[in-house]
């Protein structure tokens, strides 16, 4: 697949076709936390060149959307994911303890089961999810595919328990695909793989769709080509702090959908954002200087409300 990723800000009177609703979970801070540590383990395994490629699980992410797997559909609320390539879901077979807290897939109600019984097994650095493919169809607004799919029967780590999601439906490149099965976007029929995202910070006002994106309403803020087909990999010229520009030669930005959290190595983050000091009580930090990030030849700036995490739990933020 050839993609092109818009970015896109100030959106007005949005005029589109077939919308799919995007849901909202708030962030929390033991979710917040987890998911740090999560993504911090999950940069140890691609120091090792043998290490597969994972399927991410972000811990209450911010955005789900429902998809439907099935015959009739079985609904799940699950993760729409640029930085993964996979569907998976819990099992009806599952008796881990996340498993029974979320809604899980029984491919004995749907007619258009197929089986197949390869080893579907992704290990993370803090656990991992372990299961089996099967083959079925699976779609959102309107749009469906019969294909093939993780049917997860256990799980192992601290992050699946306090995840809100039932499982994720991956939108990156079939290149890393666990097990090389084709993406949903693949598997579907469609002529126009395009697609779009509008998150709103009135969650009843998010939705994403398919095919194709926004043509008007908005004020066109930039358009990047994806350079490397893995992640929705971006050319990143540079990074500017109030320590100056960091060099970001020879590294790539993905745009990834599955995570609210701005992840890089050390040797970038470090340097860039050395010197700024968050209070813990959120007090002060409208003083706090701009980041800005450069994708080709366009700046995309981000004050301290884009770029600190608030989280208010019992009335503390």
């Amino acid at each position: 697949m050839q993609f092109t990723t818009a970015i896109i800000a100030t959106l007005t009177t949005l005029v589109s076709a077939e919308r799919i609703a995007v849901h909202h979970q708030p962030l929390t801070k033991a979710g917040l936390i987890a998911q740090k540590e999560f993504m911090r383990q999950r940069a140890a395994l691609f120091l090792d060149e043998n290490a597969e490629v994972p399927v991410k699980d972000y811990t209450n992410t911010q955005y789900f959307i429902t998809v439907d797997i099935g015959t009739p559909a079985q609904q799940f609320n699950v993760v729409p994911d640029t930085g993964s390539s996979n569907l998976w879901v819990y099992s009806s077979k599952c008796k881990s303890v996340p498993c029974l807290t979320h809604s899980t897939y029984n491919a004995s109600k749907s007619s258009t089961y197929t089986a197949d019984g390869a080893a579907f097994d992704i290990e993370y650095g803090s656990g991992g999810v372990h299961g089996y493919v099967s083959h079925d169809v699976a779609g959102f607004g309107g749009v469906y595919a019969n294909m093939g799919l993780g049917e997860v029967k256990t799980v192992s780590g601290a992050t699946f328990y306090i995840s809100q999601m039932d499982g994720i439906i991956g939108l990156g490149y079939d290149t890393i695909s666990v097990n090389n099965l084709p993406t949903w976007l693949e598997s579907t029929d469609l002529a126009d793989k395009s697609f779009g995202f509008y998150l709103h910070n009135n969650p009843d006002q998010s939705y994403m769709t398919v095919p194709g994106f926004e043509t008007e309403g908005y004020t066109l803020k930039g358009v990047h080509n994806v350079i490397e087909q893995t992640y929705w990999n971006l050319n990143l010229v540079s990074m500017t702090g109030p320590n100056g520009v960091v060099d970001t030669t020879g590294y790539k930005a993905a745009i990834d959908s599955g995570t609210s959290l701005i992840i890089g190595s050390a040797t970038l983050i470090d340097p860039l954002i050395a010197g700024i000091v968050v209070d813990q009580t959120c007090a002060g930090i409208d003083a706090l200087p701009n980041i800005t990030f450069r994708f080709d030849e366009t700046d995309y700036v981000l004050t301290a409300a884009d770029y600190v995490v608030q989280v208010t739990e019992f009335g503390v933020t």
